[in-house]
């Protein structure tokens, strides 16, 4: 049982949701970063999300292909971000994910990119454009090392649906809406009833991910969900540093207020 899982049992234990919260690794830079995931850990997340820079992000909107632009213009390579994870991991047990794109693993070299990761200290990977004929390219190596491959699945998956989630490990990461990332102020889905669905096909935990940006969104969602994943809103705060002469503390406060809120 890795981070991921044993974290996901203990908050169940508690009848509590997961706060799981993201950032794009290097941005703006590799202090800065260190010092927003000490904040993002100590104000309440559970479990981080670390994207891994990317040229062509697809499934993400303006706000986090910025943040891929910066951190990719200051030269950012996957090795400086294992690096960082290593460091960040001296101090912290928290668990770690990646979020990144198939092309950047194969390039790396499928087995030589997962060792990495276990060394470092990552305990599961997101990979948005994974053909679920592809995983198993993957899953010996993910297994091997004892790291999580997440499934995403969305409403519209309909039916794919089961296979996707037979495949699950950590958690399912439950896409609210279609289209890219991005804060959102309603959903056209019925969220409870997608999630209903799935808690037919598996007992894996469930993440509503997607849009969601406010501390009222989470109180309502965490009642279904096992867990909440916020991106694009941490991610504006922390634009916000470079823009504004904002700090990293500024980025745990607001992180703060929607930890509170999933575990409320």
């Amino acid at each position: 049982m890795n981070r991921i899982d044993q974290k996901m049992q203990d908050l169940k234990a508690k009848h509590q949701s997961a706060f799981i919260g993201f950032l794009t690794a290097g941005d703006p830079d590799i202090p800065t970063c260190l010092a927003c995931l000490k904040q993002m850990e100590d104000n309440g997340c559970d479990i981080i999300e670390i994207g891994l820079p990317f040229s062509d992000p697809i499934a993400e909107g303006p706000l986090i292909q910025a943040a891929n632009l910066r951190a990719l213009t200051h030269g950012i390579t996957t090795d400086d971000v294992m690096e960082m994870v290593k460091t960040f991991r001296l101090q912290s047990d928290i668990p770690l994910l990646f979020l990144l794109y198939y092309n950047q693993i194969f390039t790396y070299g499928i087995e030589k990119f997962l060792k990495a990761c276990h060394d470092a200290g990552i305990d599961g990977l997101i990979i948005p454009d994974l053909p679920l004929e592809h995983r198993e390219e993957i899953v010996p190596y993910a297994d091997a090392y004892d790291i999580d491959i997440i499934s995403l699945v969305t409403p519209v998956s309909k039916q794919r649906k089961q296979e996707i989630v037979s495949n699950s490990k950590g958690f399912l990461y439950c896409v609210t809406s279609t289209g890219v990332t991005g804060e959102r102020s309603s959903f056209k889905t019925d969220l409870k009833a997608f999630i209903d669905e799935l808690n037919q096909y598996t007992d894996t935990p469930k993440a509503l991910g997607f849009g969601i940006s406010t501390p009222e969104q989470i109180k309502e969602m965490k009642n279904y969900a096992d867990g909440i994943i916020v991106g694009s809103a941490i991610v504006r705060r922390i634009e916000a540093i470079t823009t504004q002469n904002k700090t990293p503390e500024d980025v745990g406060e607001f992180v703060k207020t929607l930890s509170d809120a999933c575990h409320a």
